[in-house]
């Protein structure tokens, strides 16, 4: 009875838990779809990235399912492979007794039917009408007789016995493939679990160069805020500043659920996140700072597909189609700011009319005679770019979806 209830909850565990990595892998899938709709809104490399990530789960799922799956199944068939094998044994051994029995039954029946031939030629010759002879010619004949009968009855058996090796045959085959079955599941359950191990390392080492980037990301933000705060273009809530740094330390440096537990449990993290105020451009279209670009990252908000962390794109991410290409200013103003820093390469801000300033960073390198205090017209080359040309704009210290400008 308690060997029955312990099968019991083995079982009952094992299903809750393949019923668990069903759903994770719907929702990774979900999760994935959705991600691949805003693959825009980050950099092509963290994208890229952030998108192996989320097979990389998705493909441990799956492996994770399997080996669940073999476990149950083997788990089931174990008493029964125990007793299969002990069966084939035993068969095998019958096996071996059954054709010794039917080689001698066949070197006897051979036997019998040479001699009732043997005594049927014989009893065709003609005899001599003497009592010896009459007497002679019972006696082969009652010979005759009971030869064909063992005859008959080791032909019978003869066949009896054929057909008991085949049916025994049938029941050894139909065995060594159950029991080969069980083998190949193990041998199976073995390399999944290896292969399962090795996409778990892969998956830290994406996991770590990912939280590189996005680590690379975040302090390109604060260090352009740090320098537009420090021109008094935008204003920074310093409470939710520091809660957000927090925030974001607890996600980077918290140890992450194994992979097989709750992979896809997004964290709360944000609950700080500085809103920040969106003001709809209202001037008239404009020329693009590159002449031709790619859109690495748009403006606006999303959640960090890994770590949870919600972010806001205040600038947008443009990649020039040709090397060291030239940046422009988008429209006639003033240079206030003209500068190399540390996270940002260079950058320019040029200050427009009604409050209106645009941000050129991680430029290449700056034109020569651009200095704060120079007035430029809209058009002017400002500097080049070689990767990806960070550009924001902001009107008294609200921010503009930059590409509003120009499209």
């Amino acid at each position: 009875m308690i060997r029955l209830l312990s099968l019991f909850v083995c079982l009952s565990f094992l299903l809750q838990a393949k019923e668990d990595i069903n759903k994770k892998i719907t929702q990774t899938s979900s999760k994935l779809d959705s991600f691949s709709k805003d693959y825009s809104t980050v950099s092509k490399k963290m994208a890229a990235t952030a998108k192996a990530i989320i097979e990389q789960k998705k493909e441990i799922l799956n492996q994770q399912e399997f080996i669940k799956s073999l476990q149950e199944e083997l788990f089931e068939k174990e008493n029964n492979y125990k007793g299969n094998t002990v069966e084939l044994q035993e068969m095998k051994k019958r096996q071996k007794k059954l054709k010794e029995e039917q080689d001698n039954i066949e070197h006897e029946l051979v036997f019998v039917i040479a001699k009732s031939a043997s005594l049927s030629i014989v009893l065709e010759e003609k005899y001599t009408a003497s009592p010896e002879s009459i007497i002679e010619f019972e006696v082969l004949n009652k010979m005759f007789k009971g030869s064909k009968e063992k005859a008959n009855v080791l032909n019978q058996q003869f066949f009896a016995n054929s057909k008991n090796i085949d049916q025994l045959n049938e029941q050894t085959s139909s065995l060594e493939v159950s029991i080969a079955n069980i083998d190949k599941k193990r041998k199976d359950m073995v390399n999944t679990q290896k292969a399962n191990k090795e996409a778990l390392e892969k998956l830290e080492v994406a996991k770590a160069s990912y939280k590189l980037e996005l680590k690379k990301l975040l302090e390109k933000q604060d260090a352009l805020k740090k320098t537009l705060e420090q021109l008094n273009l935008v204003k920074i809530d310093e409470i939710k500043k520091a809660s957000q740094k927090e925030e974001r330390r607890i996600a980077f440096d918290s140890k992450q659920p194994p992979p097989d537990e709750n992979l896809l449990k997004v964290k709360k993290h944000g609950s700080s996140f500085q809103e920040v105020q969106t003001k709809n451009y209202t001037g008239e279209k404009t020329i693009a700072p590159l002449d031709s670009y790619t859109i690495l990252k748009k403006y606006g908000t999303y959640t960090d597909p890994i770590y949870g962390i919600k972010i806001f794109n205040e600038s947008i991410s443009l990649k020039p189609k040709g090397g060291d290409a030239k940046v422009k200013t988008v429209l006639n103003g003033k240079v206030i700011y003209a500068d190399k820093t540390a996270v940002l390469d260079n950058i320019v801000i040029v200050e427009h009319e009604d409050g209106l300033h645009t941000i050129y960073a991680n430029l290449t390198q700056i034109s020569p005679d651009i200095v704060k205090g120079k007035k430029i017209k809209k058009g002017y080359t400002i500097g080049r770019v070689s990767d990806e040309l960070i550009f924001e704009v902001t009107q008294r210290t609200f921010h503009i979806n930059p590409i509003n400008l120009f499209q």
